[in-house]
């Protein structure tokens, strides 16, 4: 697997837009991790040392005690939506795979995954559903929308190991807080829904990275527009461009990168300060 090369992008710097080429995105996809047949589960990785990978999982998980419980591995690429995955592929010596049906990942969700319970390359990768949204911003707004969710990290002031998600519709934030990145997004989308906000009129901002289930979670939700504080993942990328979303990346203080579907992003006129609120 070779690294992308770098991706023209459009860059908004000191009020005007530039072309630029960004650094590479960093490589993402679905591993199945598969043993003795069975898939265990499915999670969003860096396909590189999928050997070391596959079996450190399974030690970690209690599948196997020791390396020398390996007796085959081997790796098989799949497509799901026309996008890559790969199955990285355990066989066990005899006797060791009879418990593994009971152990199939019934796994409470660490905060870093984004993909719990999901066992196959084709769950994690669902039919694309287009974004209709028809929310516009200017781009100066892409600043005050960072800045908004920013002031509505509560938490985040009393210790910074805090991610936040925020809803922008034009003049404020709907902010939620968490430890982990998909779990701030989903407070986010259980927000909006308890509220009967219409995701379509507004932007998702996020204070990390974007990868591929945070662009499906603002799909879902129906936001056309998401907007991270750091790079966009290869698979984010490929997911935004063919759900139709608008995906906005490296956003600090008012400079941003814009990624796909420009259209939504026009200068409007309009100026104004942005602010957060918090509803219950």
């Amino acid at each position: 697997m070779s690294d992308a090369s770098p991706q023209s992008v459009m860059r908004w710097r000191g009020g005007a837009w530039v072309r630029a080429e960004a650094p590479p995105s960093p490589q993402e996809m679905p591993v199945a991790i598969v043993v003795d047949g069975m898939s265990q589960a499915v999670l969003m990785a860096t396909p590189h040392d999928l050997q070391d990978f596959a079996t450190g999982f399974a030690l970690t998980e209690g599948f196997i005690a020791d390396p020398a419980d390996i007796i085959g591995f081997d790796t098989v690429e799949v497509q799901a939506q026309d996008m890559p995955g790969i199955e990285a592929r355990l066989w066990l010596r005899p006797g060791l795979s009879v418990n593994l049906i009971e152990r199939r990942r019934a796994m409470i969700g660490p905060v870093g995954c984004g993909l719990c319970g999901v066992d196959s390359i084709a769950a994690a990768l669902p039919d694309i559903v287009p974004v209709s949204g028809n929310f516009q911003m200017p781009p100066q707004d892409v600043g005050r929308a960072m800045q908004a969710m920013a002031q509505g990290q509560v938490l985040r002031r009393e210790t910074p190991a805090i991610h936040g998600a925020g809803f922008w519709d034009g003049s404020t934030a709907t902010v939620r807080e968490d430890v982990g990145r998909h779990n701030a997004l989903d407070k986010l989308a259980g927000a909006l829904a308890r509220q009967g906000v219409d995701g379509g009129q507004g932007a998702v901002v996020m204070s990390s990275r974007l990868s591929v289930d945070l662009a499906q979670k603002a799909a879902r939700i129906g936001a056309p527009i998401i907007i991270g504080a750091s790079a966009p993942t290869q698979l984010a990328l490929l997911w935004a461009e063919a759900a139709g979303l608008t995906l906005i990346a490296r956003a600090r203080d008012s400079d941003f990168d814009l990624f796909t579907h420009p259209q939504r992003i026009a200068d409007q006129g309009r100026s104004r300060t942005g602010t957060w609120q918090r509803t219950s």
